[in-house]
């Protein structure tokens, strides 16, 4: 069954007219077609008996022409309501439209009631995408492979900067990893690269700054490209010059509890599990309250994406699932380390889709 045959039985079980579906990761997924409206409307309309419509900018037309297949496609000029020009073209009677609860604002809503009716009912297609997006096929898992080569590479970049001192900043490395993923092809990282120095990574969300690297501090790096539609998400801490022994015992915990949850994954585990195995050894070692969020979270065409291991909700892990393995220890005012890889799970396992050393290598 395809994916738009899927949305059509869903829309045939609720009894629901027509999708409005509008996420620009979804379009992509759904159609191939890869673009970002900004403040504009593009929208994927699928209705149970008749031919599906995509409708967008009037300048991203041609484009959707040439990158889609199998669908209607009209577009609205910037003088035009765009919600009329829907409502033109859907030519049936409305009063159930399916949409994605988690990336339709109040805005859209109104704009389809102004058109369909004021008792228009709207339909949570939400947990149908995210379980279609789920189990990855074997062609998204090998481009999310190509994804985690350029991690490394931007971790072998960040470490060779970061070792030759001579006062580069937190700045000065995340630029020229990003410069030279530019030089690659990447046009794009999956979120803002973090490079923190010492206690400064003992904020899990950092933000790099003109700082100098400290001498005989860890250097943590969390990274990602987009590739070919897939994003990496990965995180390593190093040490430049001989760190401490506090923190290189803080390092030697996570490494553990990271390496201990990866040998854990496999189908038929439960995403609480996972982090239950890691968190245990943090805890155990004392340093349970500084383990502040999830293990990890899912990955693919967004860098974060369903499903969430650990925290209030829990899913069976399958075969064909990507997500992140990602254990920390932040203490505020002394020092913050975290080690992240993303992986696929296998029949019997998982495997990772990043392999810089996870050891507290020195520079």
């Amino acid at each position: 069954m395809s994916k738009i045959e899927r949305i059509i039985t869903f829309l045939e079980e609720k009894n629901v007219d027509m999708t409005f579906i509008t996420n620009s990761t979804t379009l992509n997924y759904l159609t191939g077609l890869a673009i970002d409206p900004h403040e504009r409307i593009a929208g994927l309309i699928i209705f149970r008996d008749a031919q599906p419509m995509l409708f967008t900018p009037a300048l991203e037309v041609e484009k959707a022409k040439e990158k889609t297949s199998g669908f209607d496609i009209f577009g609205y000029e910037d003088a035009q309501n765009p919600w009329a020009v829907v409502r033109e073209h859907v030519k049936t009677t409305v009063s159930k439209i399916a949409v994605e609860y988690s990336d339709i604002p109040l805005s859209k809503t109104e704009g389809l009631k102004s058109q369909f009716g004021a008792s228009t009912e709207f339909v949570n297609i939400t947990p149908l995408i995210e379980r279609m997006r789920l189990i990855k096929s074997a062609d998204e898992i090998e481009k999310m492979k190509i994804a985690g080569d350029y991690a490394d590479k931007c971790f072998e970049i960040g470490f060779h900067t970061a070792a030759a001192r001579n006062g580069v900043t937190e700045s000065d490395i995340v630029a020229k990893i990003e410069y030279e993923m530019k030089r690659m092809g990447i046009s794009q990282m999956s979120f803002d690269t973090i490079v923190l120095t010492g206690a400064r990574a003992a904020n899990p969300h950092g933000v790099p700054e003109e700082v100098q690297v400290q001498e005989n501090k860890l250097l943590l790096f969390d990274l990602g490209v987009m590739s070919q539609g897939y994003a990496s998400d990965a995180t390593r801490t190093i040490s430049i010059g001989k760190p401490n022994d506090f923190d290189a015992n803080i390092h030697a915990i996570v490494k553990e509890a990271q390496a201990a949850a990866m040998d854990f994954i496999k189908p038929g585990v439960s995403a609480i599990e996972i982090d239950k195995v890691a968190r245990d050894i943090i805890t155990k070692a004392g340093y349970g309250e500084y383990f502040n969020h999830r293990l990890g979270h899912g990955i693919g065409m967004d860098c974060h994406e369903f499903p969430s291991i650990g925290g209030s909700e829990d899913i069976i892990i399958e075969k064909g699932m990507c997500f992140s393995n990602e254990p920390g220890i932040y203490i505020p005012g002394k020092v913050g380390v975290r080690i992240e890889d993303c992986l696929y799970v296998t029949e019997s396992g998982c495997e990772s889709f990043t392999h810089t050393n996870h050891d507290l290598v020195i520079y």
